[in-house]
């Protein structure tokens, strides 16, 4: 069972999640460049007839970072990202426990699929209010019965592979991508820093009259920003650990009872959960 096969419900909260998240950076980025533009056009000058070519760069880049600012205010995107993944990951968990009939939903649980409508509401009332959800088949699709209904190997087969394995290898990957990219922010601001400084003597040695460490200021604050909205380096421990639990479950669960296997996918389960909690923990309130 793969993600094409989940209910309607996730695929709507993951596009808005992706939509927010797109709006989040993209907004982000304009704002902290438009500041940098914005010094830049501070401090230096070239006259055009009465006019000054740069004071209208500096205009331009502090209203281009106030447009960027009231969007941000008014369309909420960061909220919908950590709404619309809170909601779908949430959703995704549950869709497993079902389909491999596991805790909640054991195979002896009577009622399980309105049980699991149940539960999928109630993550769509708590962190869902400001997300359009509203796909046909919202909580239930052929697929997660079909594989509910197979036999226990086939059951344990498939969640070891489409869950397991490929969350692990997610988060593995995932994890040395931001390690790279914490790298080279850091690189970069302390480059950043360091040119900062070298201006800064060249103009009190009198090389130069322009005063650049300002713009050089707001370029690394800016810097230091991004890093902190991309959160590089808390993800890159997050999700090493997150890979490292999971391999070890991975192993583990190929040895597991079938009266074992519901209390064994929610720890597994919960480990994956344990992930998700802490990155949203680490962003604005979803509500």
């Amino acid at each position: 069972m793969t993600d094409a096969d989940l209910p309607g419900f996730f695929h709507d909260a993951e596009r808005a999640s992706l939509t927010g998240q797109r709006q989040t950076i993209v907004l982000s980025r304009l704002r902290l460049l438009s500041a940098v533009v914005a010094a830049l056009g501070g401090a230096l000058s070239w006259k055009f007839g009465r006019y000054d070519v740069w004071a209208f760069v500096s205009l331009a880049g502090f209203l281009v970072a106030l447009f960027a600012e009231i969007l941000l205010w008014a369309l909420h995107p960061e909220q919908k990202w950590n709404a619309g993944r809170a909601v779908a990951e949430s959703i995704k968990s549950l869709v497993w426990r079902f389909a491999v009939a596991a805790d909640p939903f054991p195979s002896t649980l009577p009622e399980a699929t309105q049980n699991l409508r149940d539960k999928i509401t109630n993550v769509v009332e708590s962190h869902g209010r400001k997300l359009a959800l509203s796909s046909e088949n919202p909580s239930v699709t052929p697929s997660m019965i079909e594989l509910r209904g197979a036999s226990f190997d086939d059951r344990k087969q498939a969640y070891r592979r489409d869950r397991v394995l490929l969350q692990k290898n997610w988060y593995a990957d995932r994890a040395n991508r931001n390690e790279k990219w914490a790298k080279l922010w850091r690189y970069l601001l302390i480059g950043g820093e360091f040119v900062a400084i070298v201006l800064a003597l060249l103009r009190a040695m009198g090389v130069w009259d322009v005063d650049i460490s300002g713009v050089m200021a707001a370029a690394v604050a800016g810097g230091a920003a991004w890093l902190g909205l991309k959160q590089h380096e808390n993800l890159h421990v997050t999700y090493s650990a997150a890979a490292r639990d999971l391999a070890l479950l991975h192993e583990k669960l190929a040895d597991t009872a079938e009266d074992e296997w519901p209390a064994a996918v929610a720890n597994t389960e919960e480990a994956i959960s344990r992930e998700h909690s802490a990155w949203l923990a680490s962003r604005p309130s979803t509500t």
